[in-house]
């Protein structure tokens, strides 16, 4: 057997390469993480989940969104909001995040190099730190890749023009603008062009696609736009962008958007959001006998494994679903793979959260799924109005459905849309893992007043369908 450096070098301190470096290092295995950016967690932690879920808490809190039904539109915690104001909690939460990143491989003894790696073979990295003055090479018996991803950028959109900008760039934002137009409405589009519609902001929100985010429920897609539309928000959907053009005129700096079907859109700022490029360009993959596709992605087997059988890659760099929890599980599998760790995991069963506001969460297929697949099925329904908790939180257009076996009772799907959806999926989700029946809700005792008793007013709804 070679004689290497390390048992398993992870390029990427994200979700998934923190996880699958810390697997090894309680295998008992030497681990490193090789990390080019002066701070550990990747884009979860540093542009991406954590900073754009606490900017979306520090709105719904500043706004006053949650209590506007009880005291009215006009309510607000501040009034003129900015983007200090905003970013104060999120930078916050980055640096504890940070902080609590380091101490866990710490503790865990895996070694964290702040270099950036490219590969000179299958086994062996050329390390560069940041001021390009030490250089070294290091050999792994396994390389995880999980570089992750960086915004999709069209050419034609000039780099350094303040009134255009991409998702990782909303931390650097100067103020907020008095109307935003978001191009692009996957989910991360969707999220920042619902955050900013809550502040008041005048949004447009452009996509070539006909329907919002086909993977989720059409009822739930339905009531979503219905809230973007109650916050003034524009739809422009089955609409092709192009091209950008920057307009600065007595009027100011602003964006002239222009679309293919002839139409203009004037905006004081536009969020581009097409988009992730996998981060692979830099990795020299040819050198390891491997290459990503025009997306930067990689392709890799059911355990993770790319071409190259001892080289793993996981996380966004492998593409959809692109969450920080299934990344997170994708790290530990591939680790327990590369060492010989017997490991289970049930991927049909991924929670999938999308923090848009209102929020959004699902577990098991759709409606629309269950019927092409020709699985009778019958749906129960629970409006957050129904139950006291909603009343007491402010909630009034939540809704939890819940999808189960005509014949069988067995529990298919759970699709939410509300206050705290994310977390409520997972009662479901546990019920789904062990086959569970939609009469379990019914038996079941929940506390009083709980968001949870959605699941037992939804299951009496779906049973009393069955007459």
């Amino acid at each position: 057997m070679a004689d290497y450096d390390y048992d398993m070098v992870v390029i990427g301190s994200g979700p998934s390469g923190q996880r699958a470096a810390i697997q090894a290092a309680k295998a008992g295995k030497h681990a490193a993480i090789l990390e080019r950016r002066a701070d550990v967690g990747g884009v979860a932690i540093n542009t991406g989940t954590i900073p754009s879920k606490t900017l979306r808490e520090a709105i719904m809190y500043l706004s006053g969104y949650r209590l506007r039904d009880m005291y009215g539109a006009s309510y607000s915690v501040k009034k003129n909001i900015t983007i200090e104001d905003l970013l104060f909690r999120t930078n916050y939460v980055m640096h504890n995040e940070n902080d609590v990143i380091r101490h866990q491989l710490i503790r865990n003894q895996v070694e964290l190099i702040p270099a950036e790696a490219s590969f000179i073979d299958a086994h062996t990295l050329q390390l560069v730190s940041a001021d390009g003055k030490d250089r070294r090479q290091v050999t792994a018996e396994t390389i995880i890749i999980a570089t992750g991803t960086y915004p999709t950028r069209d050419k034609s959109i000039p780099e350094d023009n303040s009134q255009i900008f991409f998702s990782d760039d909303i931390l650097y934002l100067e103020r907020l603008p008095r109307t935003l137009t978001v191009v692009g409405a996957g989910v991360i589009g969707l999220e920042y062009a619902s955050m900013f519609a809550t502040l008041g902001i005048r949004v447009t929100l452009i996509d070539k696609r006909k329907r919002l985010l086909p993977f989720v429920d059409n009822e739930i897609i339905d009531m979503l736009i219905y809230q973007l539309r109650q916050d003034r928000a524009t739809l422009r959907m089955g609409e092709e962008v192009s091209s950008l053009e920057p307009v600065d005129d007595e009027k100011g700096a602003r964006v002239r958007i222009h679309l293919a079907s002839g139409k203009k859109v004037t905006t004081e700022m536009a969020l581009y959001s097409i988009g992730r490029t996998g981060a692979t360009e830099r990795l020299n993959l040819s050198a390891a006998g491997l290459r990503a596709n025009k997306r930067g992605r990689l392709k890799v087997t059911e355990n993770y494994q790319t071409e190259v059988p001892h080289i793993y890659a996981v996380g966004d760099v492998i593409g959809f679903p692109s969450l920080a929890s299934t990344s997170m599980e994708q790290g530990r599998l591939a680790a327990c793979h590369a060492l010989g760790i017997e490991a289970k995991s049930v991927p049909e069963l991924f929670p999938f959260g999308i923090y848009a506001i209102p929020e959004i969460s699902m577990v098991g297929p759709t409606e629309q799924e269950l019927t092409e697949q020709g699985i009778p099925y019958e749906v129960g329904r629970a409006n957050y109005k129904e139950i006291a908790r909603g009343q007491i939180i402010g909630d009034r257009t939540g809704l939890l459905k819940l999808l189960f076996h005509l014949d069988t009772h067995e529990l298919l799907g759970v699709h939410i849309i509300g206050e705290g959806a994310s977390e409520l999926v997972h009662i479901g989700q546990a019920v789904m893992s062990f086959g569970g029946k939609v009469d379990y809700f019914i038996n079941n005792v929940f506390n009083y007043p709980t968001l949870a008793e959605l699941y037992k007013t939804a299951a009496f709804d779906g049973i009393n369908r069955l007459g």
